[in-house]
């Protein structure tokens, strides 16, 4: 727990840091950017501050760190030079921009510190346990792991140079691995979270897979799915039967 309490004052820091910038850039989409590298950091406190280190830890530290760098690389381009997100945006505008700048402090960045250390609770019970040798749950849950990098991976490029296209406007992606998921990133990205709470499981961890359900309920029920249909379904006509032929989430065979 002592740990744990560290890592708090860890990411207290690197919010409250990352909250200053973006009251001077006046842009707090900065804070999605973080969301990924944010993991990455508190993995690799929980691992330098370990006693007694084994194979598993070695191996959840080069995962979280090459999915969270990933994902914090990708967004940094995708996101970078471009106007502060459409829902900072109508924060703004519903609080008053007069205020924004302390409240957002406390409604976006400390709030999303606090999803990183719950959400992180696979990570901080395998880097502060030693549990024994990899098992057979350890190799499931790194392939486990790998079918989930490749789908938000591979969704992310896709859709990015789909986009990067001008004739493709308006348009809607439905080859790749978006011919099988409607949101395959999202996908991708629940199942890395459920690979995590696997090594968990295997090092004996069984109640911190909450870290896992919660990161699915946000992907599903707040701030991806069910956001970006909402949004899609009245910007794209052609999303209508996009979503009668294709999976929601788990990706599956389009129907005919």
């Amino acid at each position: 727990m002592t740990l744990f309490l560290q890592a708090s004052l860890v990411i207290w820091i690197c919010v409250t840091l990352l909250w200053l910038f973006s009251v001077y850039i006046k842009n707090a989409s900065i804070v999605d950017i973080f969301w990924g590298f944010g993991f990455v950091i508190v993995n690799a406190f929980y691992f330098a501050m370990s006693e007694n280190l084994d194979l598993r830890q070695i191996i959840l530290l080069f995962l979280v760190s090459l999915w969270g760098l990933r994902l914090t690389i990708y967004l940094a381009i995708r996101n970078g030079g471009q106007p502060e997100d459409y829902r900072y945006q109508q924060f703004r505008k519903d609080y008053g921009a007069e205020r924004y700048w302390w409240f957002s402090y406390f409604q976006v960045f400390l709030l999303q510190g606090a999803l990183i250390l719950i959400v992180s609770l696979p990570l901080w019970h395998v880097q502060t346990t030693s549990g024994g040798p990899l098992t057979i749950l350890d190799y499931i849950a790194m392939a486990v792991w790998f079918i989930g990098f490749c789908f938000e991976a591979g969704g992310d490029y896709q859709l990015y140079h789909f986009k990067k296209n001008p004739e493709n406007k308006g348009k809607v992606l439905n080859t790749g691995f978006w011919k099988y998921t409607r949101h395959p990133n999202y996908f991708g990205d629940a199942a890395v979270w459920w690979a995590y709470g696997l090594f968990s499981i295997a090092a004996g961890g069984y109640w911190q897979i909450i870290g896992s359900i919660i990161m699915t309920l946000l992907i599903i029920k707040v701030s991806g799915v069910a956001m970006l249909e909402r949004t899609l379904k009245t910007s794209k006509p052609q999303y209508k039967e996009y979503i009668e032929k294709t999976s929601s989430f788990i990706p599956w065979f389009p129907k005919k």
